[in-house]
C-alpha cells in the first residue's frame, strides 16, 4: 500500500543524514519529492538514486540559512508546477559549543536555520496546505527538553525549544483549516552532522560519550537515519488523521529516564 500515493513533499536538509533517509521512504510510499540542500553535487547524487521510483523529483540547492532561499524555493516549486501537501523541516545545525564563546554570528546561525528557516517556508507554502488540508513535520531534538554532559547546548537548546513551541502553536491555529503539524525529537542518529560533531571531541570526551551511550539509552544504541524516516511516513500519512500538535520523541528511550 502506498501510504502517500499522489502526495508532494517538500523535505529540507534533503540530501544526506535524516532527510535523505525520509525522502528515500516517502518516495517507496508513492510521493513526488521537492529535495533542498546546499551541495549541488550532493543532490544530483540522491536524484539519481531516487529516480528508481515512479516518482515526480524536483531538487533545489539552496542554503536554508538565508530567508532569500525562500522566494527562491518557491519560484522553482511553481515553475515545475508541483503543489505541496507536505512539508518536512528537517534542515538544521548542532554546534556544541560553551555559551560564554557562543558569538552573535554563531547565536544568528542556529536562529537562522533552526527557527526562521522553518517558519518562513512553512508560511511561503500556507495557500498549499490550505488547499490540500496538508501537514507538516518539524525535526526537532531531545536537547530541546534534556542536556548531556560535556555538550554544552544554549544555542542548539534555545531553537529545538522554539520549533516545538511553534509546532504546538502552528498546530493549533491551523487546525481549524484541516492542517496537521507535528514534531519528532530524536535522540541522536548516526548523521554525517553527528560525526562531524564527534571528530570535534578529545579522546577522552569521545570515550565518555560511547560510554554513555550505553547507560542512558535503553536499547543502547544511537539511532539510523531509517528510525526517523519510518515514524515521518506514519506522521504524514492518512494514519494519523486525528494527531496534531505532538512532539513525538523518536529517541531509543532516552527521554524515559
Amino acid at each position: 500500500m502506498n501510504l502517500l500515493a499522489r502526495k508532494t513533499a517538500l523535505i529540507t536538509g534533503g540530501s544526506d543524514g535524516i532527510g535523505y533517509a525520509v525522502a528515500t521512504a516517502f518516495a517507496a510510499q508513492g510521493a513526488n519529492l521537492v529535495l533542498i540542500g546546499r551541495d549541488r553535487e550532493k543532490l544530483a547524487r540522491r536524484e539519481k538514486n531516487l529516480m528508481q521510483y515512479d516518482i515526480d523529483l524536483l531538487c533545489v540547492a539552496a542554503d536554508m540559512s538565508s530567508s532569500e532561499s525562500v522566494p527562491e524555493i518557491v519560484r522553482q516549486v511553481r515553475k515545475k508546477g508541483m503543489r505541496i501537501d507536505i512539508i518536512v523541516n528537517n534542515a538544521g545545525i548542532a554546534r556544541f559549543i560553551p555559551f560564554a564563546d557562543t558569538d552573535d554570528a554563531m547565536l544568528d546561525h542556529h536562529l537562522n536555520l533552526n527557527v526562521r528557516s522553518p517558519y518562513l517556508l512553512t508560511r511561503a507554502f500556507l495557500e498549499d496546505l490550505i488547499a490540500s488540508r496538508g501537514n507538516v513535520i518539524n525535526v526537532s531534538s531531545y536537547f530541546a527538553r534534556r542536556m548531556l554532559p560535556d555538550r554544552p547546548s544554549t544555542a542548539y537548546s534555545l531553537t529545538k525549544g522554539a520549533l516545538e513551541s511553534f509546532t504546538r502553536a502552528l498546530a493549533f491555529e491551523l487546525g481549524p483549516k484541516g492542517i496537521r503539524v507535528n514534531a519528532i525529537a530524536p535522540g541522536t542518529v548516526a548523521t554525517p552532522q553527528v560525526e562531524s560533531n564527534m571528530a570535534r571531541l578529545d579522546d577522552d570526551a569521545r570515550n565518555r560519550f560511547t560510554a554513555m551511550i550505553q547507560s542512558i539509552y535503553p536499547l543502547q544504541r544511537i539511532g539510523e537515519p531509517e528510525d526517523i524516516a519510518n515514524f515521518s511516513v506514519f506522521l504524514a500519512s492518512e494514519q494519523a488523521k486525528w494527531i496534531t500538535g505532538g512532539i513525538f520523541p523518536v529517541d531509543g528511550g532516552l527521554t524515559t529516564n
